[in-house]
């Protein structure tokens, strides 16, 4: 079995929830998590927070220092969690479930990890 990160991509990240929406998503994000616990496949994740980000970049052989999480793309990784499967199709069917689809343009990228015994 392997692990694999289900990467949660929002589409724009400065759009503003209310407390209420944000409250409904958490718990909906919870039960996803839930479901996949249940199944003995989680094996841990957690969300990102917007404010007080930063982005490091090279250019122009320079280390440039931007505010924000966004970089030079329109998206933002909002979080990740890690499961357990037994095949990457078993790990994109656990990211077809996530909450995070609900929302327009936002997207699931669902990546092996290496491991550390230096095999791919």
């Amino acid at each position: 079995m392997e692990e694999y990160a289900l990467i949660m991509r929002h589409e724009d990240g400065r759009k503003v929830a209310s407390p209420e929406q944000i409250q409904a998503w958490m718990k909906q994000t919870m039960d996803w998590i839930g479901g996949i616990a249940a199944q003995n496949k989680f094996v841990g994740g957690t969300g990102l927070a917007f404010e007080e980000a930063r982005v490091v970049m090279n250019k122009d052989s320079k280390k440039l220092v931007t505010n924000g999480p966004f970089g030079e793309i329109k998206e933002t990784i909002g979080g990740f969690i890690t499961v357990r499967a037994e095949s990457i199709e078993e790990a994109v069917e656990f990211a077809r479930g996530c909450p995070v689809l609900q929302g327009e343009g936002n997207s699931m990228e669902v990546r092996r990890i290496a491991r550390n015994d230096g095999t791919h």
